[in-house]
């Protein structure tokens, strides 16, 4: 297993995913979504794995504009705002090869084991 839990350090699911995996002895990384963010590679396959962009957005985020923005945009150009605007995505992404999962989903995880 190759796990990446892509989070915010403050994000209580995040902390969460992080215990689940910890208590498992199963190593991961973390990738600090404030700090770095995903590259275009992990995007795209987040994306696909999660069933397309708007599972991703998080609807209770604080950037009320950028989300009313992007449900008037084309599906490529909302692709590309929410890339360059990674801040609205629910957290935890958690990232196993080409699975991925948003949010807290222990059930999932413990399938990949």
């Amino acid at each position: 297993m190759n796990i990446q839990i892509f989070g915010n350090k403050k994000c209580f699911d995040t902390k969460k995913a992080e215990r689940y995996f910890k208590e498992r002895r199963i190593k991961y990384q973390f990738i600090d979504m404030k700090e770095k963010g995903m590259s275009r590679g992990e995007w795209d396959s987040i994306r696909k794995a999660v069933g397309g962009i708007q599972n991703m957005i998080d609807e209770k985020c604080k950037d009320k504009d950028l989300l009313v923005l992007i449900k008037y945009l084309s599906e490529d150009d909302c692709i590309e705002k929410v890339f360059e605007n990674q801040h609205i995505i629910k957290t935890p992404i958690v990232r196993n090869g080409k699975l991925a999962t948003i949010g807290y989903k222990p059930d999932i995880w413990n399938d990949w084991e």
